[in-house]
């Protein structure tokens, strides 16, 4: 198989650039109509999730809603944890064509921006984790109470407002350059409107009634999109304030157990951070973590090649000795 088939994106580090020809940290700020359509697709989906639960105790959801929402967090959560991140932004495995291909389309489903553009986010995090330069640290507005307060939301979500852009073209080369991903990135609009009606288009037409199309749509996508939104968020926001630190990093990076299933394993973020291309960030006994278990499965099928698994030394040589 060519290289081209089974390419592996660099590790995160910032691409070299002519000394005369610098690439700007930033690119031109987010339009206010972006803003507007964010400021849409955060607070529907949060406001359906903040209804779910007295909406389920008086109205139900069926079998069919149930399966819909699992499905499509399943897919659009592990097309981000698995591709867009593990794959696409740290090169923790390499993977043929069509799987490359697959974990962006699912990955766009999530709703959390096209690839090219999450990838040049996440890059730029770790170049400047926790420091100037760091598009979502909670650390930003400093150390007292009030101050992480306000940098916990800013993280968490007030991030996404700030028109400040991450360069594509300096974080992310290799996938400006790659045509698949290109093509992809035009067809996000598309893959969002798949995302959010497919539940709904399904519903009314399993149960041939509108009722059947409004709960889908309900749960199916709103509330599913708000949960893995707001778990991918948390990742961003908790996991560098609260939780264990088990392992030395350069930042402020931590474990925290209870999205553990939610984030597919990516709330074992102080091991990211230690050794960011690492496939698995579960890697003490007991840590669940579903996107390292689904490389795996790509491994075992002769799908991912060159996969990136702990390395004992390496892990010793950053375990905190307490």
């Amino acid at each position: 198989m060519s290289a081209v088939l089974t390419a592996r994106p660099p590790e995160p580090v910032e691409p070299a650039t002519p000394v005369n020809a610098p690439k700007p940290l930033l690119a031109a700020p987010q339009s206010r109509l972006a803003i507007a359509v964010l400021w849409l697709f955060v607070l529907v989906p949060f406001a359906a999730l903040a209804a779910a639960v007295p909406v389920a105790w008086g109205w139900g959801m069926s079998p069919l809603d149930a399966t819909m929402a699992v499905v499509a967090y399943l897919i659009s959560g592990f097309g981000i944890a698995a591709g867009y991140h593990r794959y696409f932004t740290h090169g923790s495995f390499k993977a043929p064509r069509w799987l490359r291909v697959t974990l962006a389309v699912a990955g766009s489903l999530a709703i959390e921006g096209s690839p090219t553009q999450w990838v040049a986010d996440h890059r730029r995090h770790h170049a400047f984790a926790d420091r100037e330069g760091d598009p979502h640290s909670p650390w930003r507005y400093g150390a007292s109470i009030g101050a992480l307060v306000k940098g916990l939301f800013f993280a968490h979500v007030g991030w996404l407002f700030n028109r400040e852009v991450s360069n594509r073209d300096r974080f992310a080369p290799d996938l400006v350059a790659d045509r698949d991903l290109r093509v992809v990135d035009r067809l996000f609009l598309p893959l969002v409107l798949v995302s959010v009606f497919a539940p709904a288009l399904i519903g009314g037409l399993a149960t041939m009634s509108w009722a059947g199309a409004l709960t889908g749509f309900f749960w199916g996508s709103l509330v599913r999109i708000a949960l893995l939104h707001h778990v991918t968020w948390s990742v961003n926001s908790i996991c560098h304030v609260v939780g264990d630190r088990p392992f030395t990093s350069k930042d402020k990076a931590t474990n925290f157990w209870p999205l553990a299933i939610l984030s597919f394993g990516e709330s074992w973020h102080n091991l990211h951070h230690a050794d960011p291309t690492c496939a698995r960030h579960g890697v003490l006994r007991g840590q669940i973590d579903p996107a390292g278990r689904l490389i795996w499965i790509f491994e075992k099928l002769g799908w991912a090649t060159d996969v990136r698994w702990p390395d004992a030394g390496r892990l010793a040589a950053k375990t905190i000795t307490r």
